[in-house]
């Protein structure tokens, strides 16, 4: 079995909202829906809106996406 290929791709988190979800702006203009990872939760990385975030879509819903990585 094949894994499917996960997009990474890079945004800016627009707002946060509760139970660690966000509003993330793409770098085409989209605003999709991203929650954290789970290390991210692990080692409690704080984001804050205006942060730059690096996103892991699926290829089978372009709205959704899990943030792996917080930008400098």
């Amino acid at each position: 079995m094949v894994k499917d290929k996960k997009t990474l791709t890079q945004g800016i988190v627009v707002e946060a909202l509760p139970s660690t979800h966000f509003k993330v702006q793409l770098e085409d203009g989209r605003i999709v829906f991203a929650h954290l990872a789970g290390k991210m939760r692990m080692f409690r990385i704080k984001i804050l809106p205006g942060d730059k975030v690096t996103i892991e879509m699926s290829p089978y819903d372009e709205n959704k996406g899990r943030i792996v990585y917080r930008g400098k």
